[in-house]
């Protein structure tokens, strides 16, 4: 531990450097060149280019603040269903709410046209329907916590509830029209550019209150490293804890699919690279670094969807799960070499 917290003193600094960095560049770098200068200059509040002040204010910077508190919370959420389901395969999304997210979206895109006029809300239309889609799974899951003992029971029963929800898109999918399955489609590959000041407003405090909550979680998350048993014997309430997580959990992968889609891997590989960096199993300085190093992945990923001189971006997710894979399978390989 003493270790670790002595390499926390030079990593700290090194991750927050990087977040500055890519923060700054994910800012200034577009398919519009702006100058370095007159960025500066938008950002202190002197006039500039009407169209140039609307990009950097009204569509990069809510974008790079949105990949900062999307990967932050991604990333957290990932480290602590690896705690509590003891599984270093267990991700964010494991109790089924991304299927959920996915489900409402699905209906409102995909059997919205039964009901007539569902789609004229828009980008708030998405989100409110990801968010009733995710926290229906949520219902479910924590109506099931209460009848169940074992973490292993409840992680079954979120994969079924996934797998249900999964199920259901495919139908919509099956018996729709292929305009509203690739609106459908374009969704699920993943977006921080569609996020204004307005959606921000409630995106960014409700990510602070699950980062608090599993931050109140450091102790609790710890003592279940040693396993369920003997957190119980230390005192340790299993039952509320295993509430608060998935209420914690939820709140943080919830809100950032609904928001910007499923962004897959960042959640199963950031929580492995910081116990790679740090070499400590110590939630008093694994969190807060997962959430640093995730905030800057996703801001360096999203960079690198803006293709050099073309005026495309990539889908996020495919960035995501380019960098994430190889990651999980070098953690592997390391680890059976050490056997």
């Amino acid at each position: 531990m003493n270790f670790a917290l002595n390499r926390s003193h030079f990593v700290y600094p090194l991750l927050t450097l990087l977040l500055i960095i890519f923060f700054v560049t994910d800012v200034c770098y577009g398919t519009v060149y702006i100058p370095f200068s007159e960025i500066w200059q938008i950002m202190a509040g002197i006039e500039v280019s009407h169209g140039n002040k609307f990009i950097i204010l009204d569509f990069r910077l809510p974008k790079a603040l949105t990949a900062l508190f999307a990967g932050a919370a991604l990333s957290v959420s990932g480290l602590v269903m690896q705690t509590f389901f003891r599984n270093a395969l267990a991700g964010p999304y494991v109790l089924g709410l991304s299927s959920g997210a996915s489900l409402g979206v699905a209906l409102l895109v995909m059997a919205g046209s039964f009901f007539g006029g569902l789609l004229q809300f828009g980008q708030w239309g998405i989100i409110i329907a990801g968010l009733l889609g995710s926290g229906f799974v949520l219902t479910m899951v924590m109506a099931a916590s209460s009848r169940i003992t074992d973490s292993v029971s409840l992680l079954i029963i979120g994969l079924m509830f996934g797998s249900f929800t999964s199920a259901t898109v495919s139908l919509l999918q099956y018996f729709s029209i292929p305009e509203l399955i690739q609106s459908y489609l374009f969704w699920t590959f993943g977006s921080l550019s569609g996020i204004g000041w307005e959606q921000l407003g409630f995106m960014i405090p409700a990510v602070l209150i699950g980062l608090l909550l599993s931050f109140s979680l450091q102790k609790n998350l710890n003592l279940l490293l040693l396993g369920e048993n003997y957190a119980v014997s230390m005192g340790l309430n299993l039952k509320t804890t295993r509430i608060l997580i998935v209420i914690c959990c939820s709140l943080l992968a919830g809100v950032v699919t609904s928001f910007c889609g499923p962004v897959a891997f960042l959640g199963l590989a950031v929580p492995h690279l910081t116990r790679g960096l740090f070499r400590t199993a110590d939630h008093r300085v694994l969190l807060p670094a997962t959430a640093m190093l995730g905030a800057a992945l996703l801001l360096f990923c999203d960079i690198c969807t803006q293709v050099p001189g073309k005026d495309i971006t990539l889908p996020i997710n495919a960035l995501t799960s380019l960098i994430g894979a190889p990651v999980v399978i070098a953690i592997i390989m390391k680890r059976n070499q050490r056997l």
